[in-house]
């Protein structure tokens, strides 16, 4: 009798396993009755009735067994006795749920078994109905319990965005304290999943280092205020400014200096706009757009002569087209180094970026095209938002800090005097005991009961104990409370969150730090659930959800490797820094418009509307957007843009510095917009590059690659959702030819230089996904994704989810992300609906 017919007759006899399973609880039973008759605790009868049920549960439990039937007739002859078809042997699969990798498996096999997708359609003998129906019942809720017991076992630490605006805003800084930690971990796309979150010994120094630069910039230094100090630069200001004019520059009557081209010299740095001393400045910038009719886009930034230091750009503005003569200002803060000076530079005005050739020997004064006028520069700081700190009240509120004066009174009035400090205190551990309990309090998040407080006041008395001052002493014990799990860990145990674990969660997720006091306030009335919604729409107004636009984008889409590449200069001329600079902006302003807009979560893949400035109208070839501000411009039907997967940041980070890949961008739209994790491909299989010269594409490489019976089915995926996406090249431009080192000249000018590359084959960008529905090109592609907009959302939900609760989501919140897509569908999945369904929902609110 074969094994099919074996299986499928219901008369043959129980397998060994079976008999096994008999014979151990027989002799269970015996011992058990042994003991029993010992104790005269239970009548013989309930222990026959014991037994039976023992055995009936014991069949129960034992899932795999029961999945032996349809796995033998279906799955064995490839993946059993013997067979292990792409590394897989269902037969010897553990049932060990516990184990990570045994669980993806499972998880693995009931996906692929319920969808259809295996067997293969090849296969005759596929699962009936009642049979998956049967595997459903049977599998789901074994996968169901053991995901919910690893669910809440995991601690997460404040990442290195999360720490440092915790204790910027704990202290009253504006500290680059993130980029002292060690890298954080990453799980997929997100660094603030507590799984991938440890702690090291450099970890540990590094805090305790964070700890003592925080404390000493909040601590005051002086007895009062710092004045900032304001100074104005000119361009006129350099002595040696005549023997530069005539060419590129132009000084008017005024004392304003046109400059008609950003080459040459001197450059656009002011070196008496500077900055004495580190902090936050504010700027002004007066000029105007000279002989212009459009408006006049520019950079500010900041340089130095320190070699290796960084020279940043603060952003990119516009000066308005008017009469020559009438300055307009730009103002802007910005935290700067000491020994720093402004730098303004215009963008898009010379004749080369003009795309035309400039007469020889022409004199500024006779050149009648467009220029930058600055007039000046103003630069004031450090500024002080308030003194003393939010984090020296925190630390020395209520305690007499007095200053020592020094052998002669005079030396105050000397700029080289700086004040020393001491404690006069007439019950030392009283003080220390308050200022270490509102330290306590507020950095835990919570309320500290006493005998919490007590280690640290220990901590502080052994200091002194040992002839360390007071406030040094009292220094270290709040290090130890910073350094402390109750800080750097959110406070989260299984099960319902309290208030101020969802206090904490909430506040994390859209303001990327602590809870603040009307947040606190609710939880410690027990009224933060009542009032869940009305917070939701508060932080989500609140200024710092910026920060939650910027972390999320740069997670999601990747943006944080924007600079993980540079495109090839000789392919990519287009490519320069103010693109680069607008590139992420646009992505953050378009997330940003979904929600405020509460638009269709379709919008993610396809809207008639972009949000763009100047220089990505440019790249995009959209007319009539001037201005270095990003706005709202509707686009017509036929555009190509529109969605996120048209734009060149999202282009720029799913290709590399040369060339693109339908694979590796198919993989980011599976992953990163469908929320499915495609399987790592199997070992010992080469992967596929681009042949760069043109000589062939990607696609003609991919056909041979998929006659690999190994990558095939990993491949029908992904490759019909990057085959589209060839459209846009490494910088998000359309194309309809690859670009290559080989193949037929081009004749163009890209800021008034010819181009070097050559074009290469045509780009096919059509496909045909596993449905058997079809695309010509990108827009039919992105119409097909936006009509499964419950794909789209319920993916979208568990990216907001996984970032907002720090844990990756898995089989047992399925159901909860079924009832969220389902409660959206009537109104489109609107995005803004989205973040109050996620925030509502049992995942959010449970650990």
């Amino acid at each position: 009798m074969d094994r099919k017919n074996f299986i499928r007759n219901p008369n043959i006899a129980l397998t060994q396993l079976d008999c096994n399973k008999k014979v151990v609880l027989f002799f269970c039973g015996i011992l058990l009755l042994g003991t029993i008759k010992e104790t005269q605790c239970m009548s013989k009868i309930s222990l026959i009735a014991f037994l039976f049920l023992g055995l009936v549960n014991l069949g129960a439990k034992d899932w795999k067994h029961e999945l032996s039937e349809i796995l033998e007739l279906h799955c064995y002859d490839c993946h059993g006795d013997g067979a292990k078809k792409g590394g897989l042997a269902m037969d010897e699969l553990s049932d060990k749920l516990s184990d990570p990798a045994v669980f993806a498996k499972w998880e693995r096999i009931y996906d692929r078994a319920i969808t259809g997708e295996m067997p293969p359609k090849k296969i005759k003998d596929r699962p009936q109905a009642d049979e998956l129906k049967k595997l459903r019942l049977q599998l789901e809720p074994v996968l169901v319990a053991a995901h919910e017991k690893s669910k809440g076992t995991v601690l997460r630490r404040l990442n290195q965005r999360e720490y440092e605006n915790t204790m910027n805003d704990l202290f009253g800084t504006s500290l680059e304290l993130g980029s002292m930690l060690p890298e954080d971990g990453r799980s997929h796309e997100f660094d603030n999943v507590g799984d991938a979150l440890g702690v090291s010994m450099q970890h540990m120094k590094m805090y305790l280092k964070a700890c003592g630069v925080a404390l000493e910039e909040a601590i005051a230094k002086t007895t009062q205020a710092p004045e900032p100090q304001k100074r104005v630069g000119r361009y006129t200001d350099d002595k040696r400014l005549d023997r530069y004019l005539g060419d590129n520059r132009l000084k008017l009557e005024d004392g304003s200096v046109v400059r008609f081209s950003p080459y040459g010299y001197p450059t656009g740095m002011i070196r008496t706009a500077n900055t004495r001393g580190e902090g936050l400045y504010r700027i002004k910038v007066r000029g105007f757009a000279y002989q212009s009719e459009t408006p006049i886009t520019f950079s500010v930034g900041a340089t130095t002569f320190k070699q290796g230091a960084e020279k940043p750009i603060f952003g990119y503005f516009s000066f308005p087209p008017g009469a020559s003569g009438k300055t307009h200002v730009v103002e802007l803060t910005a935290f700067m180094g000491d020994g720093y000076m402004i730098q303004v530079e215009p963008y898009g005005i010379s004749d080369s970026d003009l795309g035309r050739r400039r007469p020889k020997k022409i004199h500024a004064k006779e050149y009648k095209g467009p220029g930058l006028a600055i007039h000046s520069v103003e630069i004031e700081g450090p500024l002080i938002s308030q003194f003393p700190s939010a984090g020296h009240k925190l630390i020395l509120k209520g305690i007499n800090r007095v200053e020592i004066s020094p052998r002669n009174p005079n030396d105050r009035k000397k700029s080289w005097y700086k004040p020393k400090f001491e404690i006069k205190s007439s019950d030392e551990k009283t003080d220390a005991e308050q200022a270490l309990a509102r330290l306590t309090n507020a950095a835990f998040r919570r309320p500290v009961n006493a005998k919490e407080v007590v280690p640290y006041l220990k901590l502080f008395e052994s200091e002194r104990a040992k002839g360390e001052l007071f406030e040094p002493a009292l220094r270290t014990a709040a290090t130890a409370v910073l350094s402390s799990p109750h800080f750097l860990y959110l406070r989260e145990p299984a099960g319902e969150l309290d208030d101020h674990a969802l206090a904490s969660r909430l506040s994390y997720f859209l303001t990327r730090t602590a809870p603040d006091a009307e947040l606190l306030g609710l939880a410690r009335a027990g009224k933060l659930r009542a009032n869940l919604r009305d917070q939701t729409e508060r932080l989500l107004k609140d200024k710092r959800f910026e920060r939650f636009i910027t972390d999320f984008t740069e997670a999601w889409l990747n943006l944080r490797d924007m600079d993980f590449t540079i495109p090839d200069r000789t392919l990519y001329p287009e490519y320069e820094p103010y693109l680069r600079f607008s590139m992420p902006r646009e992505t953050e302003a378009f997330l940003r418009e979904l929600i405020e807009g509460n638009h269709p979560v379709a919008n993610i893949v396809k809207s008639d509307f972009a949000m763009i400035n100047d220089r990505m109208a440019e790249h995009y070839g959209i007319p009539d957007v001037t201005g270095s501000q990003f706005r709202k411009v509707n686009l017509p039907a036929d555009s190509w843009r529109g969605g996120f997967l048209s734009q060149g940041s999202v282009m720029k980070v799913s290709a590399n510095g040369s060339a693109t890949s339908p694979v590796v961008r198919g993989v980011y739209v599976m992953e990163r917009i469908l929320g499915i994790t495609p399987t790592p491909p199997p070992p010992n299989i080469p992967g596929v590059e681009p042949d760069i010269r043109g000589a062939s594409s990607l696609r003609e490489l991919l056909e041979k690659h998929r006659n690999v019976s190994s990558c095939a089915s990993c491949h029908n995926h992904i490759d019909p959702l990057g085959f589209a996406l060839e459209s846009f090249d490494v910088t998000g431009m359309r194309r309809d030819r690859f670009r290559s080192k080989g193949g037929d000249k081009v004749k163009a000018l890209v800021r008034g230089r010819k181009v070097v590359y050559r074009l290469g084959p045509e780009v096919d960008s059509s496909g045909k996904f596993l449905d058997g529905s079809r695309y010509q090109d990108f827009r039919g592609y992105r119409d097909y994704l936006a009509q499964h907009d419950d794909r789209l959302a319920r993916a979208f939900a568990a990216k907001l989810l996984t970032f907002a609760t720090g844990r990756e989501l898995g089989f047992s919140d399925r159901t909860e992300l079924d009832r969220i897509t389902l409660d959206t569908a009537p109104n489109k999945h609107r995005v803004r609906d989205l973040f109050h369904h996620i925030i509502e929902s049992k995942i959010f609110l449970n650990k």
